[in-house]
C-alpha cells in the first residue's frame, strides 16, 4: 500500500503518460499515412480476437465461482456463440446468452 500520497500522484502520472506515449507512437506516427493493404487486411481480425479473448476467461475460469468451471457459463456461451452465428446479430447473441446463464442458474 503506498502510503505517500505524492508517491501516488506521481505513479498516476507517470503511467498516464506512459499510456499515452505507447498509444501516441502508433497513431501519431501512423494516423496521417496510408498502410499497406496487407496490414489493413491484418487488422481487420483485431476485435474479432480480442473480444473472445476478453470472454474466455470469465466463461472458463468465473470470478463468481472462484475460477471453477461453470456449465451454466459454458452453456450460456456455446448459446450465445449458435446465435450469433445462426442470426449474425451480435444483440441476439447477448440475448441468448443472457437467457441461458439466468435460466440454468435458477435450475441449478
Amino acid at each position: 500500500m503506498i502510503a505517500d500520497k505524492t508517491t501516488l500522484w506521481t505513479v498516476i502520472l507517470l503511467l498516464g503518460a506512459g499510456t499515452f506515449l505507447i498509444r501516441y507512437s502508433f497513431l501519431g506516427m501512423l494516423g496521417g499515412r496510408k498502410l499497406p493493404e496487407w496490414v489493413l487486411i491484418h487488422l481487420r481480425y483485431v476485435g474479432v480476437a480480442v473480444l473472445p479473448a476478453l470472454v474466455a476467461p470469465l466463461v472458463v475460469w468465473p470470478a463468481a465461482t472462484q475460477g471453477h468451471m461453470d456449465p451454466a457459463r459454458l452453456a450460456a456461451a456455446l448459446a450465445a456463440l449458435a446465435v450469433g452465428m445462426w442470426r449474425n446479430s451480435a444483440i441476439a447473441a447477448i440475448l441468448a446468452g443472457m437467457a441461458v446463464l439466468y435460466a440454468l442458474q435458477a435450475l441449478l
